[in-house]
């Protein structure tokens, strides 16, 4: 009978990609929470509103890398999903795993708002998307053994989406690497990698994959 239920469990893909849409949107929305406005009790005049303003710049480009971050994971996790002719239990857990470090993105959003000078928080921020990567990466390989993908999904298509996720996550890691000089310099040049990756596709269709 346990056989016979794994064998029907989790064939929705529909239903996933539903679950995906919504825990995104809520991680998504959930990181703005962190942008909080400045108390009205300490600002007396334009400047202590700008001082509150520019002390704000942590939390802001924190939030912009998240956002920027759970954006990028979205269209590569849509993608894959446009590929999948059908799921099964395994790939559907899969998945849900990926979602569960999705749902981590705000708190270790908040960890490098608040300690943005830590080598710890900034490795910590860049573990989370090293998961997120890799479980893209499993999803994706397990798929494809399985034979769940589309008839059309030749090796090449396939090989694009590996590499530009292996790619992506070389850049990341050695963007995270920098914060031994300064983690202003990791998150400098993580901002760059998220830019690239999600402006590249309107400006180079190589890209698309």
């Amino acid at each position: 009978m346990g056989a016979l239920y794994n064998l029907m469990a989790g064939q929705s893909l529909e239903r996933l990609a539903a679950l995906s849409d919504g825990v995104f949107a809520i991680a998504m929305t959930l990181l703005v929470l962190d942008l909080r406005l400045p108390e009205t009790g300490k600002i007396h005049s334009e400047h202590d509103l700008w001082r509150a303003l520019v002390l704000l710049g942590p939390r802001f480009i924190a939030y912009l890398m998240s956002f920027l971050t759970l954006g990028i994971f979205w269209v590569g996790q849509q993608t894959q999903l446009n590929r999948f002719a059908r799921a099964d239990r395994n790939l559907a857990w899969l998945h849900i795993a990926f979602l569960l470090f999705v749902s981590i993105m705000p708190f270790s959003t908040a960890l490098l708002a608040g300690f943005i000078t830590y080598r710890i928080a900034l490795l910590t921020y860049w573990l989370n998307i090293l998961i997120l990567g890799v479980m893209l990466f499993v999803g994706w390989r397990y798929a494809r053994r399985a034979e769940l993908t589309k008839p059309d999904t030749t090796e090449q298509i396939s090989a694009a989406i590996e590499r530009r996720i292996v790619r992506a996550q070389a850049l990341y890691a050695f963007g995270a690497l920098l914060c031994v000089f300064s983690t202003y310099w990791s998150i400098a040049l993580i901002v760059v990698i998220q830019l690239n990756y999600a402006i590249a596709p309107r400006i180079r269709p190589l890209y698309r994959l």
